[in-house]
């Protein structure tokens, strides 16, 4: 059986601690990722980082006006770095010591959307399960075999949202992330 790869997860170069710590709870909330300081490296140095660390998929936390503004997708081919969509822009966070909840680090985990989430929540959902290599079920499905679910909503105004759930009991555990827009490079959605 092959070795199973890895996602690194890494920020701007200049992160403040509201990324930083956004960058420990989505290491907390998804398997597989390996969370590393990019100090100086440019994208090809995060490229070979990958590598060394056996990762074939890369995330990049970016800033905008002090904190996390976008959310970057890569897959490592060779030594460089080809992005993929969606590509996410952060209208807002929340972390997950803002919700007061103490909660472990999830061991496997699914994709779940609410009934009522767009076309536009479907889609991010898809991209979102080919990138992490995770399934997207329903609510009830997923309550058996996951421990944790990345949820997408989408509230009255159409926005969406992306937060974290521990299974079975769906109890929000953050981090909360509300969508300002994804682009999936041929036009924005």
């Amino acid at each position: 059986m092959p070795e199973r790869k890895s996602i690194l997860l890494t920020t701007s170069r200049r992160p403040t601690n509201r990324i930083r710590s956004f960058c420990h709870d989505l290491a907390v909330c998804l398997p597989d990722i390996i969370r590393i300081n990019r100090g100086k490296l440019n994208l090809d140095g995060i490229a070979e980082k990958a590598l060394e660390i056996n990762a074939d998929r890369v995330i990049i936390i970016d800033r905008w006006r002090g904190g996390p503004g976008k959310i970057q997708l890569f897959l490592v081919k060779e030594t460089s770095l080809t992005p993929v969509p969606p590509l996410i822009y952060i209208g807002g966070i929340k972390l997950r010591r803002e919700f007061e909840i103490k909660a472990r680090k999830v061991q496997s985990s699914v994709i779940t959307i609410s009934p009522e989430s767009s076309f536009h929540g479907k889609k991010i959902a898809g991209f979102l399960a080919r990138f992490f290599n995770i399934p997207v079920l329903s609510v009830e499905q997923a309550g058996s075999g996951y421990s944790a679910s990345m949820h997408i909503s989408a509230n009255t105004s159409g926005r969406i949202t992306i937060t974290f759930v521990l299974l079975p009991e769906f109890r929000e555990v953050g981090p909360r992330i509300s969508l300002a827009k994804a682009t999936y490079f041929d036009r924005v959605e």
